[in-house]
């Protein structure tokens, strides 16, 4: 990649450091999109020996790409996104990743693709990753921060995406278990 091009890239990339999600981190502040990718990336790495037969490489690619879309369009929690607004985003991302150069213009539409269809081993721990990550850090926000629905949703959100593995079941189990003491404590 050219210089030039990898600072367009990467200036496009900076606005997830400030585009905010709807979790807080524990210090009382939003949480960025950026910081969450970067989270669910080092959630994978340290279960990568759970998983020595995946392309692990491939898995820490997507969970650094896979909120890209969200430089266009921000960030909607996963409660309020609608078909619509997932076609939008996907569209904006397409458009720009079309500009970007070989080789990565056609690994990124390759990814995007796999992880959309979920089939690979990959890309079922990327999105068991990303949907994990979100549960963990709405238990370290302040329950003040939760809304009325968010309850429920942390005791019960991507069992579905965690049923492929063992591990990750177990994962969430632990998740579950911090959730419920975290609602008992607030109280």
């Amino acid at each position: 990649m050219r210089p030039e091009e990898l600072l367009n890239a990467m200036h496009v990339a900076e606005r997830l450091k400030d585009t905010m999600r709807h979790c807080y981190t524990s210090g009382g502040r939003r949480e960025s999109v950026a910081e969450h990718s970067w989270r669910m990336t080092l959630m994978a790495y340290f279960v990568s020996d759970e998983y020595p037969e995946a392309d692990m490489e491939k898995v820490y690619k997507m969970c650094l790409i896979h909120d890209l879309g969200e430089c266009f369009t921000g960030d909607i929690p996963v409660f309020k996104k609608q078909e619509a607004d997932e076609q939008k985003e996907e569209e904006l991302l397409y458009q720009w990743v079309s500009t970007l150069p070989e080789p990565f213009c056609s690994e990124m539409c390759a990814l995007y693709e796999e992880m959309s269809a979920r089939q690979t081993l990959e890309a079922k721990i990327y999105k068991a990753m990303d949907s994990l990550e979100a549960v963990i850090q709405h238990n370290e926000s302040d329950i003040a921060t939760w809304e009325p629905h968010e309850y429920e949703l942390n005791r019960t959100y991507a069992y579905d995406r965690v049923a492929f593995s063992d591990y990750m079941q177990r994962l969430r189990a632990a998740i579950r278990q911090e959730t419920e003491e975290k609602i008992e404590a607030g109280r």
